[in-house]
């Protein structure tokens, strides 16, 4: 009986061996493997088969804040978060003190942060408008121009503002679509840079707060609105019976009952792809629309007078642009012509007083 006792034990104790070792081994399957190298840091192994590697940058038109062999050596071995935007872009506008608080905080511990910038329109192609652009933003990182969007097309976008971001090794680990997903977009960054760290035998950093920033939420508001005939394919918001004649000049008069989130002209303007140009000596442009900000995208000289609601605007609710009522335009950007405390309902008029106005888009905050 003594013998049989011993003989389950010790075939007991075979079964535990061989589970535990068993149980090693399948973890070891699961689980990234791991080993230390120096100062307490870990050398991760992770299987990267279901990653796709960031595409080559390829059909650049210029560097801002960088060169191209600048470039090369920036990005080599380190976590690049690739941000494709567009000045004019008030949903891009809207992301970057965050991308630019990121590049402040990460850029000494391993963050490349890349502005591949993919114009909408054609003056947005011109460098001289994008440096004044990043300058004017406190952009200091590394942008290209893709002006022809080969970046755009090599990474299968189709949306401003979208962020990829890759790890040291060049695999694709993040992706995300327009605004918000902050908190989400850093640790992210933080998972990779510590990542990369653990792979240097570098000491890998504690957990940091993540930046701060006051995040806008409007609410419901009146969605992107756009003049050029090229532009509004399932997303028509022309009020006036004569619609869109592509590259004809057309005569329009506004008509007495007004739609919610259309805009209606009054005047001669030329249909043009990307946009509508006064052609007539005065022109009006009328919007009832929700939102708490305004601005338009537009060119060319003119003084534009704004009303809100039917009476000139006040000072408390005028924008950036605004000056007693008034917008100068002269070169090719956003203008902000409304700033109210909270979203509502309102109808902007924009009079318009010399030809070769040019307006592209309404967009709202």
């Amino acid at each position: 009986m003594k013998s049989e006792i011993k003989s389950a034990i010790i075939m007991a104790v075979i079964i535990a061996v061989a589970i535990g070792g068993l149980s090693a081994y399948f973890t070891s399957l699961e689980t990234p493997s791991s080993k230390n190298t120096g100062e307490g840091a870990k050398t991760l192994s992770i299987d990267k088969s279901g990653f796709q590697k960031a595409p080559d940058l390829r059909g650049i038109a210029g560097y801002i804040n960088t060169d191209s062999d600048g470039l090369k050596n920036q990005i080599r071995g380190k976590v690049v978060l690739y941000d494709i935007w567009t000045y004019r872009c008030i949903n891009c506008q809207r992301t970057l003190p965050y991308i630019i608080a990121w590049n402040e905080k990460y850029a000494d511990k391993g963050l490349v942060i890349v502005g591949i910038h993919s114009p909408e329109f054609e003056f947005e192609k011109d460098i001289n408008n994008v440096k004044q652009a990043t300058e004017k933003f406190g952009i200091t990182y590394p942008v290209v121009l893709d002006n022809d969007k080969q970046i755009w097309n090599a990474f299968g976008n189709n949306y401003w503002p979208r962020k990829y971001i890759a790890d040291d090794e060049g695999y694709i680990r993040y992706d995300h679509i327009g605004e918000g997903g902050y908190a989400e977009t850093e640790k992210v960054i933080q998972d990779l840079l510590s990542e990369r760290a653990a792979r240097l035998g570098l000491k890998v950093a504690s957990a940091q707060p993540l930046v701060d920033i006051e995040e806008s939420r409007n609410g419901a508001r009146t969605p992107e609105i756009y003049f050029g005939y090229d532009f509004v394919f399932g997303r028509e918001q022309f009020g006036n019976s004569e619609g869109f004649h592509p590259d004809k000049q057309v005569t329009y008069s506004i008509p007495g009952q007004l739609q919610n989130d259309h805009f209606y002209l009054n005047g001669t303007w030329k249909n043009i792809s990307d946009r509508m140009s006064l052609v007539s000596d005065l022109g009006v442009i009328k919007l009832p629309y929700f939102a708490k900000d305004v601005n338009i995208v537009a060119s060319g000289k003119s003084d534009l007078t704004i009303l809100l609601d039917g009476k000139p605007i006040s000072q408390e609710d005028s924008g950036a642009d605004v000056t007693d009522g008034v917008v100068h335009t002269s070169e090719s950007r956003l203008y902000s012509l409304v700033k109210t405390k909270e979203p509502a309902s309102h109808t902007i008029e924009i009079q318009a007083n010399r030809p070769g106005f040019e307006i592209y888009t309404f967009t709202f905050g």
